[in-house]
């Protein structure tokens, strides 16, 4: 069988928090042929991981490699390794992931009025604009 992790299975099988939906959550992630891991919810487990479990941007950044190179994960690595290099840098990883699939839709500035994204962006040598 071929799934797509919703955010709540990865979080269970990532923190094990309980017992009962972790493992649950472990074997539908391992008995799997095929797991997709959708960008949403890439972006919502490190705002959870961060924000509900204080968990460090290292952790987590270790965590989404270990998930992305598993052999029967499906994912869409370019725009997951960009946010991962924001979140790495000290930024989101949801905007490391925004401004990549902007760039690969055709934008040619990212917007925004988050001062460190603006930077990021602009230091991995792409095009950015600061809003006020």
């Amino acid at each position: 069988m071929k799934i797509t992790a919703d955010t709540n299975v990865l979080v269970r099988a990532i923190v094990g928090d309980d017992a009962r939906q972790s493992r649950t959550a472990q074997a539908a992630l391992s008995n799997a042929d095929e797991v997709a891991l959708a960008l949403p919810a890439l972006c919502e487990l490190v705002w959870v991981l961060a924000q509900g479990y204080n968990i460090s941007s290292a952790e987590i950044a270790e965590t989404i490699r270990r998930l992305m190179n598993g052999a029967s994960v499906l994912v869409n690595r370019p725009a997951a390794e960009a946010g991962l290099s924001f979140l790495e840098a000290g930024g989101d990883f949801a905007d490391g992931v925004i401004a990549f699939e902007g760039r690969w839709l055709g934008a040619d500035v990212f917007a925004s009025f988050d001062r460190k994204a603006v930077k990021l962006v602009e230091g991995q040598g792409g095009t950015a604009t600061l809003l006020t």
